[in-house]
């Protein structure tokens, strides 16, 4: 085989894995939501999304660094990657019993657009001034998905936006570490940590589930665990400014995913709005990629 065909077969295997994550994630979020209809606490479905999510991570791990590679190296910024991780993913699954999937999706979205505003700031890097003008019109395609004054802005809306927020800095974060340890690595530290953060929280308000509640915790692990899997995959065979606008899918999945389980469909301008926020973000994405040519593994982390 040719170093053409090589790279053309990797490429492909990078673009099928991508793909896949981006068909298999919406479904953590409908499972959540569908948790949080049962009765199940947030914090709760939470704890089983880093809990399970830790435990099947960690062969992975072990594989990657040995025993001795489970110690962080980054003690403090992976707790504060933790600490992130656990309120993104509370913030995202509580705005869920307000806002249907593919809504809170939307918002969420804002976070590309918030790495970039903010990475000036936390990284010291530099963002010229056509990317400044996508986040300001990425930011207008989130008020048209909004609405403010136009229709009611619930606490559905105000959470997905905190979810976007934490997860924005805790993308800033893995930036500083990166390069440093194998990213499944990284994983397993961060979400452990946050399983452990998580359970201290739940003690409070734990109720024990049912036989399907326990079935579908572990679910939302396995999905979790897997779509990383798959993005982590797909980076390791194609370049990110190729994987970049495939992360968009997700929005395609939710949509069909919410119709299909709770009869919800995003209205005209949410999807109006979600055109604005993907093209600008897709935009600032390829652009910084082409000015860096480290791999990038956790530029669409789900919560």
């Amino acid at each position: 085989m040719t170093d053409a065909a090589r790279t053309s077969s990797a490429t492909l295997k990078g673009v099928l894995f991508m793909v896949g994550a981006m068909a298999v994630l919406p479904y953590l979020d409908i499972t959540a939501k569908y948790l949080g209809r049962t009765g199940l606490p947030v914090i709760e479905t939470v704890w089983a999304r880093l809990f399970f999510g830790a435990l099947l991570t960690l062969p992975f791990a072990l594989r990657a660094g040995g025993v001795a590679g489970l110690r962080p190296r980054d003690p403090a910024i992976n707790m504060a990657r933790a600490g992130l991780l656990l309120a993104a993913t509370f913030c995202f699954f509580a705005s869920l019993r307000w806002l249907p999937v593919a809504d809170a999706l939307a918002i969420f979205f804002v976070n590309p657009l918030l790495v970039t505003a903010l990475s000036p700031f936390l990284l010291g890097e530099r963002v010229d001034r056509r990317r400044w003008i996508a986040v300001g019109i990425g930011f207008i395609g989130t008020l048209i998905i909004i609405r403010p004054g136009l229709k009611d802005v619930n606490a559905g809306v105000i959470l997905a936006l905190v979810s976007g927020v934490c997860l924005a800095i805790y993308l800033l974060l893995s930036r500083k570490i990166s390069g440093r340890t194998d990213p499944v690595i990284i994983t397993f530290h961060t979400t452990l940590l946050g399983a452990a953060m998580a359970s201290v929280l739940v003690i409070s308000q734990w109720q024990w589930p049912s036989a399907l509640q326990w079935a579908l915790m572990v679910l939302v692990g396995i999905i979790a665990t897997l779509g990383h899997f798959l993005i982590l995959s797909a980076y390791r065979h194609a370049e990110a400014s190729l994987l970049a606008p495939l992360a968009y899918l997700e929005m395609v999945m939710a949509t069909f995913g919410g119709w299909l389980f709770f009869g919800d469909f995003p209205d005209f301008w949410t999807f109006v709005g979600v055109g604005v926020l993907v093209g600008c973000a897709v935009y600032i994405s390829m652009g910084a990629r082409r000015k860096s040519a480290a791999p990038v593994t956790e530029g669409f982390e789900q919560p």
